[in-house]
């Protein structure tokens, strides 16, 4: 049976798919588990009447479960691990956490006009801290297996990537070997490749309102 899910398309291409890292994080679950599934695209900037009578707070994603629509990535994420259980990308307990402070340095930063405000030392430390991790456990978070972590992990650091590059000029230290091989890693999946935003540009985009703010 093919689920539906409904994804935020390109701002300013209603047809390509957009840069929402929480959508792309269900998306890569779908691929990784080899669950049929058809995006429905969602142009945010006018919400047409049918996704709002199904997400009526209008956010996505939201994926479709035996009738019912189901809203929030984490959920969502649990129900898949539920009805499709193999292969398991369930996280062990004691690396959950691992990189969750990550994604909010990056918008910190991001956000900062203040070259000495510190935003740029926390969001380094997070980076060191899972270059330290995956130094002793790696190449994944939780060892040699992809689990639920890397997909949740994997489209903020391509927002971090692609955001910083572009607006600060800024990229991971070269010295963090272990975060650099990780990324490169995760990035050339072939379920990344299947899910990642139509185009840079795009995640270029929808950053610059919170830059410009």
């Amino acid at each position: 049976m093919t689920l539906e899910i409904a994804v935020k398309a390109a701002a300013g291409a209603p047809e390509l798919l957009g840069d929402c890292p929480f959508c792309q994080r269900v998306l890569l679950t779908l691929e990784e588990k080899k669950v049929p599934y058809k995006s429905l695209l969602v142009n945010l900037s006018d919400k047409p009447k049918w996704f709002l009578d199904i997400s009526p707070e209008g956010k996505v994603p939201v994926v479709k479960f035996d009738g019912k629509w189901v809203a929030d990535s984490d959920v969502i994420v649990g129900i898949l691990e539920e009805k499709y259980p193999e292969p398991s990308l369930i996280t062990p307990p004691e690396f959950a956490s691992v990189g969750s402070k990550i994604f909010i340095s990056f918008i910190n930063f991001l956000k900062s006009k203040d070259p000495s405000d510190g935003t740029e030392k926390a969001l380094v430390d997070e980076l060191k801290a899972l270059d330290e991790h995956l130094k002793a456990k790696g190449p994944f978070i939780a060892g040699e297996k992809i689990t639920g972590a890397d997909l949740s992990l994997a489209p903020k650091l391509y927002h971090l990537e692609t955001a910083l590059g572009h607006f600060k000029k800024w990229s991971v230290p070269e010295d963090l070997t272990h975060v650099n091989n990780y990324m490169k890693t995760l990035f050339s999946r072939e379920s990344f490749e299947n899910t990642k935003p139509a185009a840079k540009e795009y995640v270029i985009a929808g950053w610059a309102p919170k830059v410009n703010a």
